[in-house]
């Protein structure tokens, strides 16, 4: 997301992951783009090892190893791929806002739900349906006639 000479890729107020970090590939990216996408490596491949990273807590670290588990490799890397843009550099800042927003929904506490009961007019309407429903099924099993 932002980037700062020392602080690196900032994910969150207090966070920011140095760019030591950080490994960038770039290959030949597919698709359409004609002559340009076949000669010129514009496609950014990010990886970021959780594991080894030395700015996450115990916490933080498992909670992105929970929530991000489909996209951690065998060695604990989260990686993210950058190629719609022609240039390296926009799909390299392409990927870092992606790791960036990967990261800060990982690392997001949802708030605890707190239960809550319906009100007295539901309740009503509620038994009201359940007795309209109660009397047309009673009136289809009327008695038989021949």
């Amino acid at each position: 997301m932002t980037e700062g000479a020392e602080s690196g890729l900032v994910v969150l107020t207090g966070l920011a992951i140095p760019r030591s970090e950080l490994e960038y590939r770039a290959t030949r990216a597919g698709g359409a783009g004609g002559q340009h996408v076949n000669t010129s490596s514009t496609r950014i491949e990010l990886l970021w090892n959780v594991q080894a990273s030395r700015v996450l807590t115990e916490d933080q670290r498992e909670r992105i190893a929970a929530k991000l588990a489909a996209r951690i490799t065998a060695d604990g890397s989260v990686r993210v791929v950058a190629s719609e843009r022609r240039s390296q550099q926009q799909n390299r800042k392409a990927a870092d806002e992606r790791l960036a927003t990967l990261v800060r929904g990982a690392l997001a506490v949802r708030r605890k739900r707190k239960p809550t009961r319906p009100g007295k007019a539901a309740i009503e309407r509620r038994l009201n349906e359940k007795k309209r429903n109660s009397e047309r099924k009673r009136r289809r099993s009327g008695p038989a006639e021949d």
